[in-house]
């Protein structure tokens, strides 16, 4: 499944929101991965609701227009008194975005194409705008900078988020005193069978969820500043091509680290792709070894020198992560879904318990985005929640949200904490699979 990313910069997408009454963007079509043709933005946002297009040029313009109607393919003249063009340089942060209305709201657009009838994008199935002010009256040096030809098309689903709920839904202290008791807790917590030093979560995940992002962020919380071990990135296919197991080293404010993370592949849609059930199914039993390279086109065999023979209970997987973007809730395919309810089936038959992890929070919703505490009164963070809740079949309390660092120098203490929040939530549910093989003679003391 290939990886399609916004654009749209933290101060851009800040910019563009304001237009929007703080609404929770969705990309749905990007021209550099499905084309500049009208064919595929049809295919792509047909049907979709309040959309908006974003354009742009090597001159550092961000424009593009904002329709509140449905796209339909009808190549009629459709009525809009909600719509209207904008743009804003990137190069000056201070401005103010240039807002335009139709002056005849009979023509806000024509429905063959993303066709403003004064800009009309994607311009005979090219990187290029036709910009001719008409309906919508506007200075082209000030709407484009005279520079036609397009580095980026983008189209968004503009979903209303609905603002704060009046309490948060759950409680979190959010003080530097919270983060130091939960490297505390996490630091002391001991798995209560013997034979385990520490406890094995698995990340599982479509490409560009975030998994490698999560260890990165939860190896920052514990150093005390951000750091970078395992790849990130936004290719196209998964990065992670090898089963890894990633120790996070103690610091000065943490002596011990009671779980390792292991990654691996990404979920893609595609036969032969991305992680196999078998494969997943062999990892949760400790068969799979550090470093062994998956081969999408055969599950790994006995024979192979990764392959662990006689696994023991510390070399199993003792909770499963599902990772996933929470801005692509509503964009997951039947396909990944299908694959999702798969290996829950499998890791449900095995025993083991699982999580899901929803990551980019910020992005999803501008009001958290603005304050990272309004994580937990976000109505649209809580519908997307209960959203994946109800697809992939788990309840409400197993579905955690964070934010990991992708762009931060520093680290910050709210994001630390929905961290390592998440962190206490997995060693609670692998102590819950360790009590499923109680044996007294293996508890700790």
């Amino acid at each position: 499944m290939s990886t399609v990313t916004s654009s749209l910069n933290k101060w851009q997408r800040k910019k563009l929101c304001s237009l929007l009454n703080h609404a929770n963007l969705s990309l749905l079509f990007k021209a550099s991965v499905h084309g500049f043709n009208a064919t595929t933005f049809h295919q792509k946002c047909n049907t979709q609701g309040p959309t908006v297009i974003v354009a742009y040029n090597k001159s550092g313009y961000v424009f593009g227009a904002f329709t509140s109607k449905s796209y339909a393919q009808t190549g009629q003249n459709v009525v809009d008194s909600k719509a209207f063009l904008f743009s804003f340089n990137d190069k000056e942060m201070k401005e103010d975005p240039l807002r335009v209305v139709t002056a005849n709201p009979q023509y806000s657009f024509t429905d063959n194409g993303p066709n403003f009838d004064s800009l009309v994008f994607l311009y005979n199935n090219s990187a290029t705008v036709s910009s001719y002010p008409g309906t919508y009256q506007f200075d082209p040096q000030k709407m484009h900078g005279n520079d036609l030809q397009l580095t980026e098309c983008e189209v968004y689903r503009v979903e209303d988020c609905e603002g704060l709920m009046e309490k948060p839904w759950r409680n979190v202290q959010w003080n530097s005193e919270r983060r130091q008791a939960l490297l505390s807790t996490i630091s002391g917590w001991k798995p209560s069978v013997s034979s385990v030093k520490q406890a094995r979560f698995l990340l599982v995940g479509p490409v560009g969820a975030g998994k490698s992002s999560f260890f990165n962020s939860i190896n920052s919380a514990f150093k005390g500043y951000v750091s970078m071990q395992a790849n990130t990135g936004t290719a196209g296919t998964s990065l992670t091509t090898q089963f890894r197991t990633y120790y996070i080293k103690p610091s000065n404010n943490v002596t011990h680290i009671p779980f390792i993370l292991c990654d691996t592949m990404g979920l893609e849609d595609g036969v032969n792709t991305g992680l196999d059930v078998d494969d997943f199914a062999t990892i949760l039993k400790g068969h799979i070894q550090d470093k062994y390279q998956f081969n999408p086109m055969m599950p790994i065999q006995p024979d192979s020198p990764h392959f662990h023979k006689s696994p023991g209970l510390k070399d199993k997987i003792h909770c499963v992560v599902y990772v996933i973007d929470i801005s692509k809730v509503k964009l997951l395919s039947d396909k990944t879904i299908e694959k999702f309810v798969v290996f829950r089936k499998k890791a449900n038959q095995l025993g083991v318990p699982q999580l899901v992890l929803l990551t980019k929070v910020d992005e999803a919703c501008p009001l958290v985005a603005e304050d990272l505490k309004n994580v937990y009164q976000s109505h649209y963070i809580n519908q997307m929640m209960q959203e994946i809740s109800s697809q992939l079949g788990v309840s409400l309390s197993a579905v955690v949200p964070v934010k990991n660092y992708y762009q931060e120098l520093e680290i910050d203490h709210q994001t630390d904490i929905l961290l390592l929040n998440a962190v206490v939530q997995m060693l609670r549910a692998a102590e819950g699979y360790f009590d499923d093989f109680y044996n007294p003679e293996e508890r700790s003391e």
